[in-house]
């Protein structure tokens, strides 16, 4: 099973991914800054797996750059405040 086969694993994932991240001295921008070309490349070349990250595509296409920066800001908040 991969873990854009359920949101909450998705999640989970990032929250680790995230928590790496951090542990390893990255600052906050830098995390974002990934998140945003992870969100562009999901959008673009990765098949949503649930309705969750079917609205996430949809958003994400909509969205101009700036209000994509933000939405991947929002995603690391989620997972970093550990309300998933």
């Amino acid at each position: 099973m991969s873990v854009l086969d359920d949101f909450q694993q998705w999640k989970g994932f990032l929250s680790e991914r995230v928590g790496q991240a951090k542990g390893l001295g990255m600052d906050d921008n830098s995390i974002q800054d990934i998140a945003y070309e992870l969100g562009d490349y999901l959008a673009k070349d990765v098949q949503p797996q649930n309705e969750q990250e079917m609205l996430l595509r949809d958003l994400w296409k909509v969205a101009g750059p700036e209000e994509q920066k933000m939405m991947a800001e929002l995603m690391v908040k989620m997972v970093s405040d550990g309300k998933q």
